[in-house]
């Protein structure tokens, strides 16, 4: 049943008025202030409670990974009843990771709120390698698990008023470059295996890798995250989308020491072995953005639009393999504006990176239906490097309406391409004979007209209180 606002204010007093005196946190919830707050949510919850009802102390010293794990533990009653809603008050909530372990739950972070990870790794738990990948991306074996984390869920929501979650990288960082780790890397937030995902207004700083990481999921929606780590940093991508069908992206602010977006679906053997592809995503008014270049389970149907590329190596990048296997297919680009660049496109079948020797030198990639129109680009280096596969190019890219402006001090060569095959229309400077002007014949490259489920998914507006001891 969809709840108002208005209703749910009525809710929320009666939980708080008629809870159980058997329940430690229902009992405190009679004595307490309240303050609303409200925010969009896929759902609203029934039933809140603060860390601070779990022993949590948000000084910046105190360990609240238990705290945390017996919210979670606690809360998990209630995913049959409502579901419920974890607040973290104002403070610096110093954590390791922890799970969370039911369904129809949000967690929100004031805007006063930060979550500090833990640096000792010793703290985090190791779990197994993803299937699709079947080891580690920083070594062999397992993985340190992420900050929050989750799988098998349904109707997840992790959102705030711009809270903070920060990931104190740079311990990491160092280590990782010197070859001192025995694990993966800890994330800021991966869910597997989950479905009817929110992640949005929070801002994630100095992760140890990867920043958002949704995997075998379905129904995601990621909106309205700032994500900030020195661009020197390793491997700090943004949102990376993995193996993962309906997922809707938007109205990110993204700085990190890798892609903003960047979409994998499994490495080598192990991705085909999975066959999971990614699929069905919509990207909207943010920055650059990768397809691969672990893509081995497949990506198809990709829509971006209205994005926003300053000051980087290129604005989208195709990166594979041979040994991949794999496609990358119905990809779909336009409203693209770049300003000071490498490249405006690029797309590569030599990136290399192999999980081990095992890989299939017969897997060759697919990349076909590549669609790039109405963009404009100032200060490039270079319009486009385009190296598909020898004996088996990459086809059917289209490029139209784009005029590139070239930097002072810009290549001779401004196309460079090998083993693909396409068509451009109205793009300035010209491109190479590999991709031939059609002149009138085509006004412009392809942009699918439906609409995909993850498009008409909509938040409710949720009020709830704040509650002080």
């Amino acid at each position: 049943m969809e709840v108002t606002a208005a209703v749910w204010v009525c809710l929320l007093a009666l939980v708080i008025a008629g809870g159980s005196s058997s329940s430690s946190v229902e009992a405190r919830k009679k004595s307490l202030k309240l303050d609303s707050f409200e925010f969009t949510g896929r759902d609203c919850r029934a039933n809140v409670a603060s860390i601070t009802d779990f022993g949590g102390v948000g000084d910046g010293n105190t360990s609240n990974t238990k705290a945390f794990q017996a919210a979670m533990d606690s809360l998990a009653k209630y995913s049959s009843e409502g579901g419920s809603l974890l607040y973290v008050p104002p403070g610096r909530w110093l954590t390791s990771s922890f799970n969370i372990t039911s369904s129809h739950f949000t967690l929100y972070l004031d805007q006063d709120a930060v979550l500090l990870a833990a640096q000792d790794e010793n703290e985090w738990p190791v779990i197994e390698p993803l299937p699709s990948y079947g080891r580690g991306r920083d070594a062999d074996g397992g993985r340190y698990s992420s900050l929050i984390f989750g799988t098998n869920l349904t109707d997840i929501v992790i959102t705030g008023a711009n809270g903070t979650l920060d990931g104190q990288g740079e311990l990491w960082w160092k280590k990782y470059r010197a070859g001192q780790l025995n694990y993966t890397r800890p994330y800021l937030i991966e869910l597997m295996y989950s479905s009817e995902i929110q992640i949005s207004n929070l801002t994630l700083l100095n992760s140890p890798s990867w920043n958002v990481h949704p995997v075998y999921c379905t129904n995601t929606l990621v909106k309205g995250l700032t994500i900030l780590a020195p661009v020197t940093s390793a491997n700090t991508d943004g949102i990376n989308p993995d193996s993962c069908t309906n997922t809707r992206i938007e109205d990110c602010f993204i700085v990190s020491g890798d892609d903003c977006v960047a979409v994998k679906s499994g490495w080598d053997e192990y991705g085909i072995a999975y066959g999971m592809p990614t699929k069905h995503l919509v990207i909207r008014r943010l920055a650059t953005i990768a397809l691969g270049s672990e893509m081995s389970g497949g990506i198809e149907d990709v829509r971006a639009e209205d994005i926003t590329a300053i000051n980087t190596e290129s604005g989208v990048r195709i990166k594979t393999a041979v040994g991949r296997g794999g496609y990358v297919k119905d990809i779909y680009v336009r409203r693209f504006t770049m300003k000071t660049m490498k490249w405006a496109f690029w797309m590569t079948g030599n990136y290399g990176s192999h999980p081990d020797n095992n890989y299939d030198p017969n897997a060759i990639p697919v990349v076909e239906n590549i669609n790039y129109r109405d963009m404009v680009a100032e200060n490039v280096s270079m319009a486009a490097k385009l190296e598909g596969i020898g004996g088996d190019p990459f086809t059917g890219i289209c490029i139209s309406n784009v005029t590139i402006g070239l930097a002072e001090k810009a290549k001779k060569l401004q196309w460079n391409c090998t083993d693909i095959a396409g068509v451009t229309s109205s793009v300035t400077p010209k491109a190479c004979d590999l991709l031939p002007d059609q002149g009138e014949k085509q006004t412009s490259c392809n942009f699918p007209d439906d609409t995909l489920a993850i498009e008409e998914v909509e938040a409710h507006a949720c009020s709830y209180s704040k509650r002080y001891l």
